[in-house]
């Protein structure tokens, strides 16, 4: 008698294990849903590039005639006017005679001087001064370019081939230096080059940008971000794009049961959706600004194997989900 009440009472301690276990995996295996609240605010769609600062116009200033610099009137940064003086310059034969002059004296060096007359060299555009290449007393060859000017500055992105043609002249832009990345340039495009270029396979086109207002800290030369506004639209309904479904060609969404029970399954809520920018989708109807949707959330099979009780647990605490990896971090869902 006593060897059937004992067996009777391991019959009944694995068969109540079973049960336990068997509810518990499928608790664990469950689909569990985060609930989400269609928002109302802005969306756009834009296309990022980089590139770098360039004058839109530059003139290299050559000497027609070689000789020295008398004055150097101009600073790099200053801003000038056309047919404005630059340099004051001697030829090399008005140079040798004021030398000679100046040794018999201050009156035949002002003789000289009246009689022989210096040469300016004048600003042929408006613009600034991004070069200085020469200082007073210093002698110059017609081939030396002593002054550099723009007559403003742009930035020279280059676009992918593959989104080339959402680009369009005209069309805004927000520039940031990395030499200044709190300060953002608003600009627009002005150019789109006709002609590709390509670089170990990829192809790219130019595309050239300007500001709006050039700041006193652009420089030429410095590296710029490049972000173009594609579309945008403001005061919309939007939900995270993650909570929306295809079924057959429809948007659907999920949404809690009707009768509030979180045990019944979740209702398919028909939707139209316009602008998506990868993380979140606008949409058109179906929706009301706050009103709740589901995101599917399921558990790994993992997280029911570690409750098995007919299995020893593992030291150092609960196993991963399969293909995790330490200091790993999940890519996010924008493109």
């Amino acid at each position: 008698m006593k060897r059937y009440i004992v067996v009777f009472t391991v019959l009944a301690v694995i068969i109540a294990g079973f049960f336990v276990y068997r509810a518990k995996t499928q608790n664990q295996n469950q689909t569990v849903y985060k609930t989400v609240k269609a928002e109302r605010g802005s969306i756009q769609i834009t296309i990022l590039s980089t590139g770098s600062v360039k004058p839109v116009t530059r003139v290299d200033i050559k000497p027609s005639i070689a000789g020295r610099a008398e004055q150097v009137l101009v600073r790099e940064g200053d801003k000038v006017r056309k047919n404005q003086v630059l340099v004051i310059t001697s030829t090399t034969e008005r140079a040798a005679l004021l030398d000679a002059a100046r040794a018999r004296g201050p009156e035949a060096e002002k003789e000289w001087e009246q009689l022989y007359r210096p040469v300016p060299i004048l600003s042929p555009i408006n613009g600034t001064v991004i070069l200085r290449a020469i200082e007073p007393g210093q002698s110059f060859a017609t081939s030396d370019a002593i002054l550099a000017m723009s007559d403003r500055l742009s930035v020279e992105a280059l676009v992918d081939e593959t989104d080339i043609a959402q680009i369009k002249k005209d069309q805004r832009a927000t520039l940031i230096l990395d030499a200044y990345p709190n300060n953002p340039i608003p600009g627009k495009v002005e150019k789109i080059a006709y002609e590709a270029t390509t670089v170990s396979n990829v192809t790219t086109y130019h595309v050239v940008v300007i500001p709006d207002e050039t700041p006193d800290f652009m420089r030429s030369g410095m590296t710029a971000n490049v972000t173009f506004e594609i579309s945008r639209k403001d005061d919309v309904v939007t939900i995270p794009t993650e909570a929306i479904r295809r079924r057959d060609g429809q948007s659907v969404v999920l949404q809690a049961a009707v009768s509030g029970d979180p045990r019944d399954p979740p209702r398919e809520v028909s939707l139209e959706v316009g602008l998506t920018d990868g993380k979140k989708t606008e949409v058109t109807s179906g929706l009301q600004a706050g009103a709740e949707v589901l995101i599917t959330q399921a558990k790994t099979t993992a997280e029911s194997a570690g409750s098995n009780p007919f299995m020893p647990s593992r030291m150092g605490g609960k196993k991963t989900g399969a293909g995790s990896k330490s200091g790993a971090s999940p890519r996010g869902g924008g493109p």
